[in-house]
């Protein structure tokens, strides 16, 4: 609540005639309202926000000292090179080559044709993270509930490279 003072005159003498001269008005702002307020703004603003979710990929890892076995014609390896390429075949085939854009339609179509179809991603230590995350998305988007990560081998370049 804002408190304002009286006026006081005060007698100043000027040629011999008195004249009255008022005091300045001493002015006081109580802040507790605009305080509260302000916390009731915050609080309405920070409760009224969506927040977004973190957006998280569950992995199950497998025990390490299981082996399984895959028949060739039911795997499909994605082969993500330093430069951004990615590079696909199905069993022993030789490698081809898939723009990014095309993925999604290759994954879709390959994992409607064969249900037991597992995916194996590998990515090549120089590729930039980014890769990685775009092509896990992609099988994530292609509804691919079976894949694997898996280290890019010398002979994977190879073979990658015999093809070029």
């Amino acid at each position: 609540m804002a408190g304002v003072g009286e006026a006081q005159p005060r007698p100043e003498r000027r040629k011999g005639r008195k004249r009255r001269r008022m005091k300045r008005l001493g002015v006081r702002i109580d802040m507790t309202p605009m305080v509260d307020i302000a916390f009731l703004l915050l609080t309405f603003f920070m409760l009224t926000t969506v927040f977004s979710a973190p957006q998280t990929m569950e992995i199950a890892l497998p025990p390490r000292n299981v082996q399984i076995e895959v028949a060739e014609s039911n795997l499909l390896t994605l082969r993500v090179m330093e430069d951004g390429g990615i590079w696909w075949n199905l069993g022993v085939e030789d490698p081809r080559k898939v723009e990014f854009r095309d993925l999604h339609k290759l994954l879709v179509d390959r994992n409607a044709a064969n249900s037991r179809l597992i995916n194996v991603v590998k990515v090549d230590r120089k590729a930039k993270y980014h890769d990685m995350v775009d092509i896990m998305d992609e099988l994530q988007l292609a509804n691919v509930g079976r894949f694997s990560l898996a280290p890019m081998t010398e002979a994977d370049r190879k073979a990658v490279e015999k093809v070029l």
